[in-house]
């Protein structure tokens, strides 16, 4: 019976898969989007021992491993710690064309965060400052910040 497959050729199909899913972002990714939704407010988390203010927030200090449980409010505005500009088209980038990703490291915070900015790419730099443009429709999204517009 297991004759049949010395006479069949392999076949290899390449492509991908999409496959859509949900997670919960737990209880302190939940009070940082909220915030975003609720109040166009940026929060992070501060460690109580070593002092490391992050965000997004985080439950464990990455530094001491000690768990986090002071907020802080943070500015919407930042620096551009570093970017690249994506060119080209690819269905699932979160914006069309020219944009950059940028690491921005807002006022008040000691990491920075990866996010997008779409105009004035000229102008964009190391070190340049930024501020967070929210969304008119928020959602409990990392997107509620539209983008960061250079200042």
């Amino acid at each position: 019976m297991s004759d049949w497959i010395d006479q069949v050729e392999p076949l290899t199909l390449k492509g991908q898969i999409k496959i859509p899913c949900n997670w919960s972002v737990g209880e302190v990714g939940s009070r940082f989007l909220v915030s975003l939704r609720d109040d166009q407010k940026i929060i992070g988390n501060r460690c109580g021992q070593c002092k490391t203010v992050y965000v997004p927030p985080r439950m464990n200090c990455g530094k001491c491993f000690k768990r986090i449980n002071d907020w802080v409010d943070l500015s919407p505005e930042g620096i551009v710690e570093a970017f690249t500009v994506v060119r080209f088209a690819y269905p699932l980038q979160p914006a069309e064309p020219p944009y950059a990703f940028a690491l921005i490291k807002l006022d008040g915070a000691h990491v920075g965060f990866l996010h997008i900015i779409k105009e004035d790419l000229d102008r964009l730099k190391k070190g340049v400052r930024v501020r967070a443009r929210f969304a008119e429709k928020r959602t409990g999204h990392i997107k509620d910040i539209e983008e960061f517009t250079i200042v």
